[in-house]
């Protein structure tokens, strides 16, 4: 599952194992309780993003569907308590890094597992327009790795694996 604070103080956990990875909470850390915050419109077991926009909204990606690797994408609006479907991924990915590029708004999805392969490639999530674009390949393929945003404005991808399994020691480093 994953777990996003949103600007109102609450925490939205969403997907996971149980009952197929559709179904979301929110935490209210003022009270120390959960509430249910309805169902996510695509099963998301494990291995998806969630990232905060600059809108307030919550932008839940890929990741597997109990059955295979999805490339769907949906919004989480705190707002209404809803949420609704976004363009979808160019690639199905899981295991990947979803970084906020704040000077543009975008979001930078890199890498990640697509069922089959280890995957290089990166796209671009923009929500004015509620969709991926691709964008500047990184030097090999990795899953599970870490991405972190730089104060430059530039992301700092590390680790991870590749297809045979062995653990990757090096890192990249996207320039937008």
């Amino acid at each position: 599952h994953t777990a996003t604070l949103l600007p109102n103080g609450r925490v939205l956990i969403a997907g996971g194992m149980e009952r197929a990875g559709a179904t979301a909470e929110l935490y209210d850390p003022a009270r120390g309780s959960f509430a249910p915050a309805g169902r996510l419109a695509s099963e998301r077991s494990g291995g998806h993003a969630a990232v905060l926009l600059t809108s307030g909204k919550v932008l839940l990606a890929g990741g597997w569907t109990g059955r295979a690797v999805t490339r769907s994408a949906e919004l989480y609006d705190p707002a209404s308590g809803s949420f609704a479907v976004t363009g979808a991924m160019n690639s199905p990915r899981s295991g990947y890094t979803a970084t906020l590029l704040p000077t543009t708004g975008k979001v930078l999805i890199v890498g990640g597992f697509d069922g089959n392969a280890r995957l290089a490639s990166a796209e671009l999530y923009d929500p004015q327009t509620g969709t991926f674009a691709s964008t500047g390949n990184m030097t090999q393929p990795r899953a599970e790795h870490a991405s972190a945003l730089l104060p430059d404005g530039r992301v700092l991808v590390t680790g991870g694996n590749r297809a045979s399994g062995q653990v990757l020691a090096s890192a990249e480093i996207y320039d937008p």
